[in-house]
């Protein structure tokens, strides 16, 4: 329930937009009565619109009293937490004052055109029990109103926290993934340069530096959850580089994806991980090597997919497909996009394995 001073729980009820209400409340009230008198008089036509203009400024004059006095009684009630039985009579209260107050004032204004006017007990009785029940239908139906909205307000403060937890929570899963994920794949980069200065001394110099090429460009976004299409070819088309020069003849590769996907996002490190799974499960076993070809297109569904193909040694392989890195980029994969991306494994023709990665039209987005 929100909290509010005095004045403006008064100001939330007692407001231009409030007084409308009362007034066409009023203007409809009299008019229906004004039907009656039509059926029932033979007053001219002019006489039955000044007696329907001063009904509806009696109706107004009550109607005015008992928004003046709910508005009272709900500033009295935000001072301070009420039991709930004297917070009912406080507004039951307010609303028989207000229904009082408005008879007074009618029978005042009423007086004011003909003196002659005496009170009668029954007329009394009567307008004052009609207008604490419509005042109490009214007040009941603003009451049971603003829990709707206050409730309803509620509701969107838990989703807004829930989201914002969420968020938290798949942001702090990317990023113990990725922290799983980031030595396994630079250790195994480091280890091909030190095989490479052991058998190969005089292009250790030049795959250092082509190496550190490599860590300037992938580390800045090692640390971010998300990388674009285009970074994470870069990053594969540098790794493949440092690869081929160790390997020579035995790896070539090609990559191709069209301009217009290059701004698709994904998790950092996906590409790579599946481009080390293909050099060391599939190529690095046969001594003639082989060729590696990532491929990007956008599916019939207007998503992302991108394939890395090998035609190495496939599933025959001790792994089978199942490794720590092809497991973390599955559960990278659904952190970031549910259900709407996957990581599939396939046999390749004649031989090797197809790794498929099917992201959303979230990712073009």
């Amino acid at each position: 329930m929100e909290d509010l001073s005095p004045l403006q729980a008064f100001r939330r009820v007692c407001n231009l937009r409030m007084l409308a209400g009362v007034f066409y409340f009023c203007l409809l009230y009299a008019i229906s009565r004004a039907l009656i008198w039509f059926g029932e008089s033979d007053a001219p036509a002019f006489d039955l619109i000044f007696d329907l203009a001063r009904f509806t400024r009696q109706c107004l004059l009550t109607g005015v009293s008992l928004l003046f006095t709910v508005a009272l009684a709900e500033a009295v009630l935000a001072r301070r937490r009420w039991p709930l039985a004297a917070a009912l009579a406080l507004q039951a209260g307010a609303v028989g004052l207000g229904a009082g107050l408005g008879t007074f004032l009618r029978y005042a204004v009423a007086a004011l055109d003909d003196p002659a006017l005496r009170v009668r007990p029954a007329w009394v009785v009567s307008t004052v029990g009609l207008w604490v029940l419509l005042g109490g239908i009214g007040y009941t139906l603003m009451r049971v109103s603003r829990a709707q909205r206050e409730g309803r307000d509620e509701l969107a403060r838990l989703f807004r926290e829930r989201e914002a937890l969420r968020t938290q929570q798949t942001e702090a899963q990317l990023s113990a993934l990725n922290a799983q994920i980031e030595p396994h794949f630079l250790f195994n980069t480091l280890a091909n340069v030190k095989r490479l200065y052991e058998t190969r001394p005089t292009q250790g110099r030049d795959m250092l530096a082509a190496l550190i090429a490599y860590l300037r460009a992938a580390l800045p976004g090692m640390r971010r959850h998300e990388s674009t299409l285009a970074d994470e070819l870069e990053l594969v088309r540098h790794y493949l580089a440092i690869l081929q020069m160790r390997m020579g003849e035995r790896l070539s590769f090609d990559i191709q994806a069209p301009a217009d996907l290059l701004s698709a996002r994904l998790p950092t490190l996906v590409l790579p991980t599946l481009v080390e799974n293909a050099i060391k499960h599939g190529l690095s076993p046969l001594p003639e090597g082989g060729r590696i070809e990532i491929r990007a297109a956008r599916t019939a569904s207007d998503g992302l997919q991108v394939e890395v193909t090998d035609n190495g040694q496939g599933f025959g392989s001790a792994s089978g497909g199942a490794g720590v890195g092809l497991a973390n980029t599955r559960a990278r994969l659904a952190a970031r996009f549910g259900d709407g991306a996957a990581l599939e494994l396939e046999a390749a023709q004649p031989r090797g394995v197809v790794a498929r990665v099917r992201l959303p039209a979230e990712a073009l987005a």
